[in-house]
């Protein structure tokens, strides 16, 4: 039977994001990525380090060969309780190195054995945000039929939805017809976790709907993020190549052509927690002042659906 995780280990959850962002932030603007997702990187597993679990990244960096810490496979915590680890220590590191806004540091942390073991391949998603009837969207539709749908269940006509998209030549045609079924398009350049997450607060973001193609991993992530408010998503990997085919089969997939939905992705209690880095449409980025630094996070829970905004003062030693 499995064993939920402990109310105080979810609050425990957000240091680690914390620790994530904090450490990028010092890199922000300065136009290094691989040093900005290094120094988010230490700080995660610093942090890890301090929490009582016994923790497997099964969504991380990459394969060890190609990711010195927080590669998959790899073990976190003080020891305790078994846990799966699913983490983008610097979601939009290129917005990081350029000091754009909706940089983040997330994490996830489920029962052992519920997180998918996604390959790093390209996912077709799309996701809406809580409160609306099962079977709203449908990944096998048209873009404009998910549009004219969740107008319906929303109430409202199709020019009050707004849909965000990852800025890619891919999407063009995905572009083209959310457009044509009257909705508003929002372009992203990076960062699809925060682009799923955005349909959870579409009155704060003025995103109901998230439609496109990215990454697996974040995908995974996405779905332990709503998972937690009661969002649907719906998913399917993309397979460019017979060695990316072969790396999901080493992965213990062998229906490559499946239809993932939110808890074939994220199942039992999940906990979810996400930092700024940088200024977003959700969540304020890190602030350094003269004697504290100021991070602002969100942390949901899948168990009770909690949901909880948290500004944290971090005094700054020998400030």
């Amino acid at each position: 039977m499995s064993r939920p995780l402990d109310r105080i280990l979810a609050l425990e959850a957000v240091r680690v994001t914390e620790a994530a962002a904090i450490r990028a932030h010092a890199l922000v603007g300065r136009g290094d990525e691989h040093a900005a997702d290094m120094a988010a990187v230490e700080g995660m597993r610093w942090a890890f380090n301090h929490l009582p679990i016994d923790g497997t990244v099964v969504i991380g960096e990459g394969e060890r060969d190609e990711a010195p810490m927080l590669f998959i496979g790899e073990k976190v915590g003080a020891g305790g309780l078994k846990v799966d680890i699913a983490l983008d220590p610097l979601e939009g590191t290129t917005l990081c190195a350029k000091g754009l806004p909706n940089s983040i540091a997330v994490m996830a942390m489920a029962e052992a054995g519920t997180l998918l073991n996604a390959p790093d391949v390209y996912m077709d998603k799309v996701a809406i945000g809580p409160g609306y009837p099962e079977g709203v969207i449908d990944l096998d539709a048209e873009p404009a039929e998910n549009i004219i749908a969740l107008a319906k269940a929303k109430d409202v006509k199709p020019e009050r939805i707004g849909a965000l998209v990852l800025d890619r030549p891919r999407h063009e045609k995905v572009i083209a017809s959310i457009r044509k079924a009257g909705a508003s398009v929002q372009l992203i350049t990076d960062g699809d976790v925060a682009g799923v997450i955005a349909t959870t607060e579409p009155d704060t973001t003025s995103i109901d709907i998230y439609i496109g193609q990215g990454g697996a991993p974040e995908g995974v992530l996405a779905a332990a993020a709503l998972r937690c408010v009661g969002g649907q998503l719906q998913t399917r990997l993309v397979f460019r190549n017979d060695r990316e085919r072969a790396r999901a089969e080493r992965w213990g997939i062998t229906d490559l052509n499946r239809r993932y939905h939110l808890t074939d992705l994220a199942s039992g209690d999940v906990v979810f927690s996400a930092t700024g880095v940088t200024n977003g449409s959700m969540l304020e980025g890190v602030h350094v002042h003269r004697t504290y630094i100021t991070t602002h996070s969100v942390v949901m829970r899948s168990a009770t659906k909690t949901v909880r905004w948290v500004k944290m003062r971090h005094p700054i030693e020998n400030g």
